[in-house]
């Protein structure tokens, strides 16, 4: 098995609730922290059993909310105290990842880090390995890098990356430029991405040297950048750090990497991409979950839940159950049912992105009660 790779950083961001799992997932019970594949493990813990050969188990940082502390240190009990960021509240990707890159940067000037979104599945880590190796390469020469990957099919969830020529590097013989971003379009464009083939699903994944990195936010957002700077500054000195994340952190800039530093970088020239080979989903709906779960055979029906008791004839689709209820489906057809002891979700696959707006209807109504 290959040594950790010295200079490099693992960097897990463990945010947001997954609204589109509601009511699975919750504020307090975020994605991550749900086993939605049977492997046994959380998300967040298989993200780290990835990670950890590339860099070892005292080179991989965790920024998560201060709410999940607790559950992300019973998850990962060897992850060292020092090397878990806390955020006082979301600030959206490029905080999370800056403060990251900030903190291990002025730890270790040289340092690359790599960024990994904790409730991502991936299958074939040999191949994950492999890409995360060609991107480290990459990074070392100056770039930054994303980790594009090839579309099995027209898919309309995700945004994609157009490649552009190829990039010359060694270590990294699958290296490429990227053209630009776009984001996720209608049936008809997906169509003719899929056709294409020089464009990838955008897995939202970056290596770079964390210098680089502070230099991109540094250009396009010189206020978060200078906040993310006295952040660094104070983080390691625990008496200073609280007083300063409680008056700098509420006034960071929310803002998604993809706009603060990917497509700009694209712009310029200094953004390059790695095709991954490995079996990738962002887990994003229950129809991702549901595919997930069936291994893609769409006349069977999912079924999640220590103890589930689901009766079924000619259905398909994905019951998730946290009740000792019995739930009955008779034919019907790419089904979702959520079942949990304050909240049931009924939809269908095809509707299965629209969850995040019962979400967002709730907050409005004051319901927090159940998010």
């Amino acid at each position: 098995m290959p040594e950790p790779i010295e200079d490099f950083y693992a960097v897990i961001p463990a945010g947001g609730i997954g609204s589109r799992l509601w009511p699975l997932s919750r504020a307090d019970a975020p994605k991550f922290l749900h086993d939605l594949t049977g492997s046994g493990h959380t998300l967040l813990r298989d993200t780290w059993n990835r990670l950890e050969p590339l860099s070892g188990p005292d080179r991989i940082a965790v920024v998560t909310g201060r709410a999940h502390r607790a559950a992300v240190e019973r998850e990962l009990p060897g992850i060292p105290d020092m090397n878990v960021f806390l955020e006082s509240e979301p600030r959206d990707s490029t905080a999370a990842i800056g403060l990251a890159a900030a903190i291990l940067s002025k730890r270790e000037p040289d340092v690359i880090i790599g960024s990994f979104a904790a409730d991502h599945v991936i299958r074939v880590p040999h191949l994950f390995d492999w890409a995360v190796r060609q991107a480290i390469a990459v990074a070392r020469e100056g770039y930054i890098c994303t980790i594009g990957i090839p579309p099995t099919e027209p898919s309309v969830g995700f945004g994609y990356i157009k490649k552009a020529g190829e990039l010359i590097v060694d270590g990294a013989p699958e290296a490429a430029m990227v053209d630009h971003f776009v984001e996720k379009p209608d049936l008809d464009t997906a169509k003719e991405y899929f056709a294409d083939r020089s464009y990838l699903w955008n897995a939202g994944m970056f290596i770079s040297r964390a210098d680089v990195l502070l230099g991109e936010i540094a250009e396009q957002e010189p206020q978060l950048y200078a906040g993310l700077m006295d952040l660094a500054e104070a983080w390691d000195d625990r008496d200073e750090r609280g007083p300063v994340v409680d008056r700098v952190w509420p006034t960071l800039k929310k803002i998604a990497i993809d706009y603060a530093v990917a497509e700009p970088a694209a712009e310029k020239g200094r953004l390059a991409v790695i095709p991954g080979h490995f079996d990738w989903d962002d887990v994003g709906d229950f129809a991702s979950l549901a595919k997930l779960n069936s291994h893609g055979r769409k006349n069977d029906l999912a079924i999640l839940g220590e103890n589930a008791r689901i009766l079924s004839d000619a259905a398909s689709g994905i019951v998730v159950s946290q009740t000792q209820r019995v739930i009955s489906l008779i034919g019907v057809r790419d089904i979702v049912v959520v079942d949990t002891p304050d909240a049931l979700l009924v939809t269908t696959s095809e509707h299965a992105q629209r969850v995040k707006g019962v979400v967002d209807a709730l907050k409005l109504t004051g319901r927090g009660d159940v998010l």
